[in-house]
């Protein structure tokens, strides 16, 4: 007998991670960076197709002019782990009519960072400078392709290495591409274009050593009620809502792989709409990791989906003492704005604004990194916001984050979160019913790689792996074939370990997380 013995992680991530990486989203001649945030002091979105080096848009940076050495730029913020492994690099442009002068330098920048945004790791490309001008190492009115390619130590700013692998170390959340202009304090003219930007995944796994220690794919026919459990009733739910929660499979089950949650216009014990909650308390709570949902929400005037914790101590010291997670919540009347919020007494918010075109009426990905002191928040692994302060009447900080947490989704019409549109406005407005999808739920933690061990044991060999890690073993034999076929067998019904006796045949098997 041979085994193979393989471990597989499944990504959902492409290769290609930044947003708008051309600046083709966004309005000429002005500083509308969709996808990006910027910095300093003139950081603009140009349109000409004579000029930029694919499409229609660049960038065009330069100095602010204030007398003193200055920072001008762009960055993007993408989720990260320890050992993800990154390739970058971008197009650059100086024009003759506008070149780079005096003291002026302009590059591209890749750091690791914490959850504080603490700089772990930072790699540069080549700089572009006045004397990369004059030696023809950056020619004027020419696109060059800048790698990332130069490694720093982050401290002293002396560079140790040069390396196209740019890997994130212990301790990475996320990772930052940026575009840095450094003016001089001589006021020296001259700008850079840049485009066509890209930072993709170049080996290792996208979180890391991040991995599923918990999670629900929505598979089965069934919701699993040793997960989840229902909030039923009406009476507004404290937000003035108007919809009635049932656990019926009507407006709650599963189907096509997603756990569909239904709003449905129906008067049903003196409400006029009924819809679905559904909450993990008392079954699971959790204290800190990334938590990641994957969904598809309804749009139009008077849904109200949303993606949420509670700390399991509310029924002791009462909302919002017990702390509020909002991972995600939106305005069905504005589905191109999604917010995450905290609330434990003081209230800590943020938007993020999809690019044009797109809607919270496509799946995306929801996550929520949560760690001893900081929370941050994602769209498509897209960090947009970042809180690391809040206040509470019942505990000294980081009370009431430093507890544990039971999840919530739910689907409401109505409310104050939306105005109080009136049951007429929202009939006009929207189509029911109303579904919101739930792909996925996960929770990541930091854990030892996804691996199986073989052991001889007698006339068999002992097939073994960690259960920390969500995953499952998948198996094929092929008798009288070579090589791996693509046929693999789900074996669910097996969890640690497999006792495979020796044969004749070739057998091949793989962990496969989720």
């Amino acid at each position: 007998m041979i085994c193979l013995v393989l471990a597989v992680w499944q990504p959902a991530f492409a290769a290609s991670l930044l947003s708008n990486p051309g600046f083709e989203a966004g309005g000429s001649q002005s500083g509308s960076l969709p996808g990006w945030t910027a910095y300093g002091g003139n950081a603009y979105n140009e349109t000409s197709r004579a000029i930029a080096h694919s499409g229609s848009n660049y960038f065009k940076v330069y100095q602010a002019f204030n007398g003193q050495v200055n920072y001008t730029g762009v960055y993007q913020d993408y989720i990260s782990g320890p050992g993800a492994v990154y390739a970058a690099d971008g197009w650059a442009y100086t024009a003759s009519n506008d070149k780079i002068a005096g003291q002026n330098t302009a590059w591209l920048e890749v750091t690791f960072r914490d959850a504080g945004g603490n700089v772990l790791a930072l790699y540069r490309s080549a700089s572009i400078t006045t004397n990369a001008l004059a030696t023809g190492a950056f020619p004027v009115n020419r696109w060059v392709d800048l790698p990332v390619t130069n490694q720093y130590n982050p401290a002293s700013q002396v560079r140790t290495n040069v390396t196209r692998q740019l890997v994130a170390p212990e301790g990475t959340i996320f990772v930052r591409f940026q575009i840095v202009f450094q003016g001089d304090a001589g006021n020296s003219l001259g700008s850079v274009y840049f485009d066509d930007l890209n930072l993709g995944l170049a080996g290792g796994n996208p979180y890391g050593s991040y991995n599923i220690v918990w999670g629900d794919e929505f598979n089965g026919t069934n919701i699993n009620h040793g997960i989840w459990t229902y909030d039923t009733g009406g009476g507004g739910w404290g937000n003035g809502e108007l919809e009635y929660y049932t656990s019926r499979t009507n407006n709650a089950y599963e189907a096509g792989g997603s756990l569909h949650l239904a709003a449905l216009k129906e008067s049903y014990n003196g409400a006029p709409y009924t819809s679905a909650r559904l909450k993990t308390e008392g079954l699971f709570s959790c204290l800190y990791g990334r938590l990641e949902w994957r969904a598809q929400l309804p749009a139009g005037i008077g849904f109200w989906p949303a993606l949420w914790l509670l700390g399991t101590n509310i029924n002791k010291i009462g909302w919002p003492n017990c702390g509020e997670i909002d991972v995600m919540e939106n305005n069905g009347g504005v589905p191109a704005t999604v917010q995450g919020s905290l609330h434990s007494g003081s209230d800590e918010t943020g938007y993020y604004n999809f690019l044009p075109g797109d809607s919270v009426t496509t799946f995306h990905t929801y996550t929520l990194d949560w760690t001893t002191n900081a929370i941050l928040y994602y769209v498509d692994g897209h960090l947009y916001q970042t809180q690391t302060g809040w206040t509470s009447s019942s505990g000294a900080y980081p009370f009431p984050f430093n507890q544990p947490f039971f999840l919530i989704m739910n689907l409401a019409v109505g409310g104050q979160y939306l105005g109080y549109p009136s049951p007429a406005t929202i009939n006009a407005s929207s189509t029911f019913p109303g579904v919101m999808l739930v792909d996925y739920v996960r929770l990541y933690r930091p854990t030892p790689a996804l691996s199986l061990s073989i052991t001889p044991a007698n006339h068999s060999v002992l097939l073994s792996w960690s259960t920390n890690v969500v995953c499952h073993l998948q198996g094929q034999v092929k008798p009288g074939q070579p090589g791996l076929g693509t046929n693999w067998t789900d074996l669910p019904q097996y969890s640690g370990s497999l006792l495979v006796p020796t044969t004749n045949f070739n057998a091949f098997y793989r962990l496969v997380s989720p």
